[in-house]
């Protein structure tokens, strides 16, 4: 596997180590190639890329890649290619490391090893120039793909001219946040009432994500009776005066709990389980792992239209898709409370969340290499 493992924090991280576990634990041997350097720190917006955390044991964590080296690709594809390795697996997120997993990639191909990405966003939320050049390269030389929405799928077959195989398979529960604690117990760890309700905004904040969308709505005057607290808890990707200029002429400053930091991995559990639903207000996305954490903890959902999100909540059994609009958002909010919706949605998640297994996720990267290659790979365990 080849991507950002510990030593780097964040989602897609998390991501890569909980699949790698579950090959691991079908039976396969997995080697990770992870970066030495990921970004040059002035093209990353947040405070730092690393974990404050040890690396998990069980995993043959390589710390080898420089992102921005050629050299360093050629040493590291040639590396890999001594493997000999089945199948390797690129994970993938975005332009800026089509260079660098594309060389790679080109230097590790064999006639025994298949070159696979597991592509969470084919192009980015934010575009840039970057995506006009750089995607072609690293998809010509995959012999498949696994796609996390249908939407990436679509943008992975307007860059493939090879017609070549892609597969989607959805987004897993985040599973490895530990269980759900009272409410009572977590308002204690984030000294807040248990007695109020509280809407979760969790994640880094970026602007497609729609932050200001959500407070806007938060704003409209009907919610204001029904002891409702927004907590927006996750670390600002840009400048964050926006939005506290948004919360003062708002007049929100009472109702709104900023958390403006990276929550630790150890500190999740108690942000959904304080909190009611889960909103979502993103202008723009292809899938997300907050989701797959909603359903971890049973937590009803509100998301936008956009993108792939609409796929994985069911508008009206785990919670709300609406509109990337202020006033929709609020309707339904107000809805979810007015009419005591939260009970039924939790039930909804309960079934719901059954379809999204990481082995379903391995499965799928089984069947591209039937399909690709004729061979049948299954679970060593069996």
């Amino acid at each position: 596997m080849v991507g950002t493992f510990h030593p780097f924090r964040g989602g897609l991280a998390a991501f890569n180590e909980r699949l790698a576990n579950e090959f691991l634990k079908e039976g396969h041997e997995v080697i990770i190639y992870t970066f030495k350097l990921q970004y040059p720190n002035f093209l990353f917006p947040g405070k730092t890329q690393y974990a404050d955390w040890d690396a998990p044991k069980e995993l043959d964590i390589r710390i080898k890649i420089n992102s921005i080296n050629p050299l360093n690709w050629i040493k590291v594809g040639r590396e890999i290619r001594q493997l000999k390795a089945d199948m390797v697996v690129y994970c993938y997120w975005m332009s800026f490391m089509a260079p660098c997993f594309g060389t790679i990639a080109r230097l590790v191909k064999a006639p025994k090893t298949r070159n696979y990405a597991m592509v969470h966003n084919m192009i980015p939320h934010e575009t840039t120039i970057l995506d006009k050049v750089f995607p072609k390269y690293f998809v010509n030389i995959m012999d498949g793909f696994v796609a996390m929405a249908e939407s990436v799928k679509k943008d992975i077959i307007n860059l493939d001219t090879a017609n070549k195989t892609v597969l989607v398979s959805p987004h897993p529960v985040y599973d490895h946040y530990g269980e759900k604690t009272s409410k009572q117990e977590a308002a204690a760890v984030l000294n807040l009432n248990p007695d109020d309700h509280y809407i979760l905004f969790f994640g880094f904040v970026r602007a497609y994500k729609g932050l200001d969308l959500l407070l806007k709505a938060f704003g409209d005057h009907r919610l204001r009776n029904k002891n409702v607290k927004l907590i927006v808890a996750g670390e600002f990707y840009e400048n964050e005066n926006e939005y506290l200029n948004l919360i003062r002429t708002q007049k929100l400053e009472e109702y709104i709990v900023l958390h403006n930091t990276f929550i630790a991995e150890d500190q999740v559990r108690y942000f959904f389980s304080v909190c009611d639903i889960v909103v979502q207000p993103y202008k723009s996305a292809t899938q997300s792992g907050v989701t797959q954490i909603a359903y971890h903890f049973e937590k009803p959902m509100l998301v936008t239209d956009v993108g792939g999100l609409k796929e994985i909540v069911p508008h009206g059994k785990v919670g709300y898709v609406t509109l990337p609009d202020e006033k929709d958002i609020a309707d339904s909010l107000l809805d979810f409370y007015e009419n005591n919706r939260e009970e039924a949605f939790v039930e909804g998640t309960k079934s719901e969340k059954k379809k999204f297994l990481w082995s379903k996720m391995t499965s799928t990267f089984y069947e591209l290499e039937k399909q690709v290659n004729g061979r049948v790979v299954q679970d060593k365990l069996s």
